[in-house]
């Protein structure tokens, strides 16, 4: 897949991107070469390989799924600017 000027100002006015007309032409090439790149990938064969989440081979620490209040609510109002009665006090925005 090759990518021209028009193709270029085409991307660059659905991203909302200002391309001036001297960068288009630089622009196409400096896309055309990831394209190459991305293309070479295309030939590696990845028959047999498990798809991996980690290059080392680790299991994610669980834990009880239980439902909690977390009877922490002190410490959360430890980080409010102002607390009142067990909630957080926010000034009033409408009359």
């Amino acid at each position: 897949m090759a990518v021209d000027t028009e193709t270029v100002r085409r991307v660059a006015r659905l991203a909302r991107i200002a391309v001036d007309e001297a960068e288009l032409a630089p622009l196409a090439g400096e896309l055309n070469g990831i394209l190459g790149w991305v293309e070479q990938l295309n030939e590696v064969d990845v028959g047999g390989v498990e798809p991996m989440t980690s290059v080392t081979p680790m299991r994610l620490r669980r834990r009880p799924d239980e439902v909690t209040d977390g009877n922490r609510r002190d410490d959360v109002l430890l980080n409010a600017p102002d607390a009142r009665a067990g909630f957080y006090t926010v000034p009033k925005v409408v009359e």
